[in-house]
């Protein structure tokens, strides 16, 4: 990984050199095998054929955690064609919709094909490594693509790191893409909480440049690769954020934050933070980066 270096501290110190697979097809063994933990997406499909018209075969099929639709590609190391691939997949993805939510329904049932988010399809690039121009060029286009670049460390350690992320919208300075995203659901109804969700929003997209937000219609949904956060309208007098952060590693605090681990709800994350204010937004700050480190 660029710039990454790992090492062994007992007995000394000693580098943990990196280095790439041996063949494809062992990265995406081992992905596919750990898919949801890894990249936050439910494995469907693997080596799926697209057929004889198309005439290729997708790497990896998944479901991510709101419901978009998602192309895995795998390259060992550097290749070019890895991006111009994974997009012929994907406008063959867009035109087979049907296609698409019968193999949902069959492999997660009917609810998970019922909610398929179809606005915000997504391609995933796993390769050794990027060149600056795959870089730019994800940012020209109108797709939500990832870069991850990953390395292997000894015999038992696995890296990724995220080199590029755009959403859906077109690919532009971060400032500018949240005001090209359009409003999140609690916007537009006035008052305290509509400003207070205005300020969270802003929060959370300020974490990282690898921020984007997913709309969807009972919350929006924060990610790096996966999410890290995820914003419900107003209830009355407050606003419900529901994070990755770990429960039990935080000190939880009765009416601010509870841990709802197992308990239904709309988004991810099993620490749900309750906001009322100001004050409640900059408590809540350190909760933020933990979950946004922890995606």
């Amino acid at each position: 990984m660029s710039g990454l270096k790992l090492f062994h501290t007992n007995g000394g110190v000693t580098e943990v050199v990196p280095r790439l697979a041996e063949a494809e097809a062992d990265v995406q063994g081992l992905v596919e095998a750990h898919m949801e933990r890894l990249l936050g997406v439910r494995f469907l499909a693997s080596e799926y054929g697209t057929g004889s018209v198309h005439g290729g075969r997708i790497d990896s099929l998944g479901l991510d955690e709101n419901g978009a639709p998602v192309i895995v590609e795998y390259k060992r190391a550097t290749d070019a064609g890895v991006i111009n691939q994974g997009l012929f997949y994907l406008a063959w993805l867009m035109d087979h919709r049907a296609e698409f939510a019968h193999l949902v329904r069959d492999r997660l049932g009917a609810t998970a094909a019922s909610q398929i988010l179809w606005s915000a399809p997504r391609l995933i690039c796993v390769a050794g490594d990027f060149t600056r121009y795959d870089v730019h060029a994800v940012r020209e286009h109108r797709h939500s693509i990832d870069l991850v670049r990953y390395r292997l460390f000894g015999d038992d350690l696995l890296g990724l790191e995220t080199v590029a992320s755009v959403t859906g919208a077109a690919a532009v300075a971060k400032g500018a893409r949240r005001r090209a995203a359009g409003p999140t659901p609690v916007r537009g109804q006035g008052g305290a909480l509509a400003d207070l969700a205005d300020a969270v929003d802003e929060v959370l997209l300020g974490l990282g440049d690898g921020v984007t937000r997913v709309q969807r219609k009972q919350y929006a949904a924060y990610q790096r690769l996966r999410n890290f956060a995820c914003l419900c309208p107003p209830q009355q007098t407050k606003l419900l954020v529901y994070l990755k952060a770990d429960p039990k590693a935080v000190e939880l605090i009765p009416g601010f934050t509870r841990d709802v681990t197992g308990l239904g709800h709309h988004g991810t994350g099993d620490l749900e933070v309750r906001l009322r204010s100001e004050r409640d937004v900059e408590r809540a700050a350190e909760l933020f980066r933990l979950s946004y480190a922890a995606a």
